[in-house]
């Protein structure tokens, strides 16, 4: 098969793939941060993925808007949604992934702390808290990223059920 940057019917292109597979590895990171943080708090191992967290978050953000983009600029030439769920399920990953960081920035603004990224300042500290946003952030972000992770797990028991069930292997169209 020839590496081609761009999506085709059959098979997506090397951005995409890429995109994919380095943003399954980032949220593999993200959620065993997330774990540490609820499972293994005040230890050293927590200490040093959730130290990573934020910064890997508006990494991730940045990358599913790039992907986003890049997917409606090959949506003529894409392969075809496999159903209506598998469409639907990927338009709820998609939403998650948009929502999760977002509702974390909003939370991060409310607060009045600093947010600084990969060195690059994204937002002042000191300013005055604020509530709504704070409690928004609070309520929803963690709850919504694991049902991100349910999302995924569940894309990923659909692709090999797919397999077995159709002997069809749609997952060579993204490796």
């Amino acid at each position: 098969m020839a590496l081609t940057v761009m999506d085709s019917s059959m098979r997506y292109g090397l951005v995409s793939r890429s995109l994919h597979w380095g943003m399954a590895l980032l949220f593999v990171w993200q959620f065993c941060s997330a774990a540490a943080r609820v499972f293994l708090e005040d230890t050293a191992i927590e200490g040093f993925l959730w130290g990573t967290h934020s910064q890997v978050g508006v990494v991730l953000m940045a990358l599913v808007v790039i992907r986003a983009v890049w997917a409606l600029i090959n949506a003529s030439r894409r392969p075809p949604a496999v159903s209506v769920m598998a469409k639907l399920g990927h338009l709820a990953l998609y939403g998650l992934m948009i929502a999760v960081p977002a509702i974390a920035l909003i939370r991060q603004y409310g607060s009045g702390r600093s947010l600084d990224v990969l060195g690059i300042h994204l937002m002042s500290g000191g300013g005055e808290r604020i509530e709504w946003m704070t409690n928004l952030g609070g309520l929803l972000h963690g709850e919504l990223g694991w049902a991100l992770l349910a999302l995924v797990v569940g894309h990923i028991a659909m692709a090999v059920l797919h397999r077995r069930l159709t002997n069809h292997s749609i997952m060579t169209r993204m490796a």
